[in-house]
């Protein structure tokens, strides 16, 4: 099938459109007093259990990020029941931030008997032994954060971790896992390479979302 980039140029874009996508961002990143402002100003409507759940999800993603992944995990389990019993990996990351946590804090004794009681029947399972090998590596350093396996201490770590429980979460409560901001990003880049392979060198620039967010 031939594709005509120019067939997409007069599409138009409805308000109402842009309104939910911009809502199911705010949403979805817990957005919470910003989401109420824009719903009061638009007159959309959203229900009200929505907005309460979002509430929690927030506390949960701070405590997480801010290095009380316990509580988060203690929070989690109040409000999608069942969910890390479900989800093992994301169980085993979730109680990793802690033990490193604790790494950080230089509390080893303390971080050493942590992995033994909650973390060693996940090295049962093979694909978490390297997992597991690199957490107690770290016990090796007295300066963790300059040792190879650094990147477990880092803020985008803990923030993978979280993207992946807000997910986990949504997808639990039969929600969208994925914004739509998101789904439609995923899609234009998905679209453009497509157009790129048909129309070869000639064609449009691969793309960007810098680019995106300037046009």
């Amino acid at each position: 099938m031939d594709l005509d980039p120019r067939q997409y140029e007069h599409v138009a874009i409805n308000e109402n459109d842009v309104r939910s996508i911009v809502l199911s961002y705010l949403v979805h990143d817990c957005f919470k007093e910003t989401a109420e402002t824009f719903i009061a100003c638009t007159g959309m409507k959203q229900p009200a259990d929505y907005l309460v759940d979002m509430e929690k999800r927030k506390s949960i993603f701070h405590f997480a990020l801010e290095g009380h992944a316990l509580k988060a995990i203690e929070l989690t389990k109040q409000l999608a029941h069942g969910l890390l019993e479900e989800n093992k990996d994301l169980h085993f990351d979730l109680l990793s931030l802690h033990f490193v946590e604790l790494v950080c804090s230089r509390k080893c004794t303390e971080a050493l008997e942590f992995a033994q009681t909650k973390l060693t029947s996940f090295g049962k399972v093979q694909k978490y032994v390297e997992k597991l090998e690199d957490l107690m590596a770290l016990l090796a350093y007295e300066e963790p954060e300059k040792s190879p396996m650094f990147h477990l201490l880092n803020l985008e770590y803990r923030q993978s971790v979280v993207d992946s429980l807000n997910r986990a979460i949504l997808a639990h409560s039969n929600l969208p896992s994925h914004s739509t901001m998101e789904r439609l990003l995923q899609q234009t880049t998905a679209v453009t390479l497509c157009l790129n392979q048909e129309l070869g060198k000639d064609g449009p620039p691969p793309f960007s979302l810098n680019t995106y967010l300037r046009s």
